[in-house]
């Protein structure tokens, strides 16, 4: 065999294992997040459990799966129905629900969870997937806002540990934040990186700082947004023509913060204030924080900076 060819069976062989390295996944939390997750990885090959804490959550969570996958069937096979319906049927055969995340996990290659953001919750469950999980298995948290390094504080992996921050919706946007502590290992990281790209995902990697680099650089824009609105600089809806027409952001500030939730603005500023209360950039505002007190949350509540019908 020539050097050419051993080189390229030996490549083969490497990348092959890397792909296979990470094949049961199971994912925490069957909201939103959690289900696209989910759903991504099992159209993508991938073994994949969701948990959460009762059958008519998951039951719910997978019909709205199989939805999803329907609409990514017709797109994507729009000349083939049938390969589309084959699509779909085989996606949902990778995929199983569970009530108990610790019986999930001790078959996974990776735990990723997407559950509410509060550190101590994420935490607790860490602590006990961290006694049921093997050693092998990675853990990934999805969080948006909260330290990488205080979730994985819980465990006896912390060099195992690494972010993985999905955006909304998951099977449409094709970023994934890969955050790195200063604990993960070498290994851990590359099997998360490869493990995003075979999810079909462009990957990129930030420091376990907070916000990470999408909403580190967006959260400080919508709160300086808002301040102009406070001291009347300019009305929102001229704000949000502003930053669509001369920046080309395809949703203005304000439109953003209704369809993210006011709530959600505040609390991820309100924890960032707290642990760097030195920083002006993560101060909430008086005027976002108020409407959050009058019940104006955004679309989901039918009020926020605009009203929706």
């Amino acid at each position: 065999m020539s050097f050419s060819v051993l080189t390229a069976v030996r490549s083969f062989s490497s990348t092959s294992t890397m792909k296979m390295a990470l094949k049961n996944v199971t994912v925490i939390g069957s909201g939103l997040m959690g289900s696209g997750i989910a759903q991504v990885a099992a159209q993508t090959g991938h073994n994949v459990t969701l948990v959460d804490v009762s059958e008519p959550i998951l039951q719910k969570a997978t019909a709205s799966i199989k939805k999803s996958l329907e609409r990514v069937a017709k797109k994507k096979y729009s000349d083939n129905a049938s390969e589309g319906e084959k699509f779909v049927a085989e996606s949902l055969k990778r995929l199983t629900t569970n009530t108990s995340a610790e019986a999930s996990a001790k078959s996974a290659d990776i735990v990723i969870e997407a559950i509410v953001e509060n550190v101590k919750v994420k935490q607790d469950l860490f602590k006990a997937l961290d006694k049921a999980a093997p050693s092998s298995t990675l853990f990934a948290s999805n969080t948006s806002s909260l330290s990488i390094t205080d979730i994985a504080s819980a465990t006896q992996r912390k060099d195992r540990f690494g972010g993985l921050h999905f955006f909304n919706p998951v099977p449409v946007m094709k970023l994934l934040e890969v955050i790195r502590t200063v604990d993960t290992s070498d290994d851990t990281y590359n099997k998360m990186m490869e493990f995003g790209k075979n999810l079909g995902k462009q990957t990129i990697t930030c420091k376990d700082t907070p916000g990470f680099v999408v909403n580190r650089l967006l959260v400080p824009y919508m709160g300086e947004a808002m301040r102009m609105l406070e001291r009347g600089d300019a009305t929102a809806k001229d704000i949000d023509i502003a930053m669509k027409l001369g920046a080309g952001y395809p949703m203005g500030p304000f439109e953003l913060m209704d369809y993210v939730g006011l709530d959600t603005t505040v609390f991820i500023m309100e924890g960032w204030h707290e642990k760097y209360p030195d920083n002006p950039l993560f101060e909430p505002s008086k005027l976002l924080k108020k409407l959050v007190s009058e019940g104006k949350l955004g679309k989901k509540s039918g009020e926020g900076i605009y009203k929706y019908d």
